[in-house]
């Protein structure tokens, strides 16, 4: 009896194994899928708002559309610039940050601490920098080569969400299986929609302050805090460095400072009060999973990979939460803090 258990576990593990290597290889296939999937949830709410004040299902499809591709072209505009410029400039930055770390070294020479600065001028090679940055728009221009594949997909998928709950009631008799699928939907699309309306509202805030204290590229900074403020934890820290670095070398250390404070009181405002009060508490995940997640879905996907890895954990973590035989799984994933693990 042990040996067939064992045999059943080696089975799933192997067919695991086998699913994950068809993703990685498919990744180029289902990375624009996953966009698509992420995008439709977060525009069907305007979508399903426009068709109940009784404009038809076109005319409303054609509006949402044509404002997102609004709202996208002006946001690839103005991250062009800023890239661009930004671009132009590393060098003086790089330059400027090496004298800072220079001082930096010869502060703590008086304290005996000794700073390699070899290694720092190494680190902070222009070559270097510029290839990682190149990586970056690489990554992210085979996202928008797609760009037409992903629209197309999203606008079959829209149109799909008013005959999607008609396909559920015709996949099984049983109410309590309908039940099922129709509670992990509407809470995966509730977790995606309400994610994306707080990451806005980061995103504005970072923008309007950094404006206020003049940071350069500003707007390029606060999309990295909208697109890391998915991550949890540790997302914040991330989108925080580039801002900091940048008013260090241009404003000074008190500006850097005022930044380092400003993202700290809204990852403390916005990730620790309001989020957990707007999505609830039963959404969290432990930090270790979130880096985990970060390494797993970076892996498989790549950079996209990465930016979603959170949403996906999320949604795997809600699946597995509504069937009583995996809600080990969610309750492992989870951060320990929500009603439900307490409760089990």
């Amino acid at each position: 009896m042990r040996e067939l258990r064992f045999g059943y576990y080696i089975i799933i593990f192997a067919s695991i194994v086998v699913v994950l290597a068809g993703i990685k290889s498919a990744s180029a296939l289902i990375v624009p899928f996953l966009l698509s999937l992420f995008i439709a949830i977060i525009l069907s709410p305007a979508y399903n708002y426009l068709q109940k004040k009784s404009i038809p299902s076109g005319l409303a499809l054609l509006i949402v559309i044509f404002v997102f591709v609004l709202f996208l072209a002006a946001i690839a505009t103005l991250i062009g610039n800023s890239v661009q410029s930004f671009s132009a400039n590393i060098d003086h930055y790089t330059q400027q940050l090496s004298t800072y770390y220079l001082s930096l070294s010869h502060m703590t020479e008086n304290f005996g601490l000794n700073l390699p600065a070899d290694e720092f001028s190494s680190f902070a090679n222009t070559k270097q920098i510029m290839i990682f940055v190149s990586s970056m728009l690489k990554g992210m221009g085979s996202v928008f080569t797609n760009g037409f594949v992903i629209l197309l997909t999203v606008v079959f998928m829209l149109l799909e969400t008013k005959s999607f709950n008609h396909k559920i009631d015709m996949l099984d008799n049983n109410k309590e299986t309908k039940e099922h699928i129709q509670k992990i939907i509407a809470k995966i699309k509730e977790y995606m929609t309400l994610k994306a309306i707080i990451s806005l509202c980061t995103g504005l805030v970072v923008w309007i302050a950094l404006v206020v204290i003049g940071t350069d590229y500003a707007f390029l900074w606060a999309v990295l805090a909208f697109l890391f403020n998915f991550i949890p934890n540790i997302g914040s820290i991330i989108a925080a460095v580039p801002a900091v670095l940048i008013t260090l070398v241009q404003l000074g250390p008190a500006s850097a400072i005022v930044v380092s404070l400003l993202y700290v009181a809204i990852n403390v405002i916005i990730g620790s009060i309001i989020e957990p009060r707007v999505m609830g508490k039963g959404l969290g995940l432990s930090t270790l999973v979130v880096f985990l997640s970060l390494l797993f879905w970076g892996w498989l996907l790549g950079m996209v990979g990465m930016l979603l890895s959170i949403p996906l954990t999320m949604i795997v973590k809600i699946i597995m939460y509504e069937n009583d035989n995996t809600r080990w799984v969610s309750i492992l994933l989870d951060s320990g803090n929500s009603v439900e693990t307490k409760v089990k």
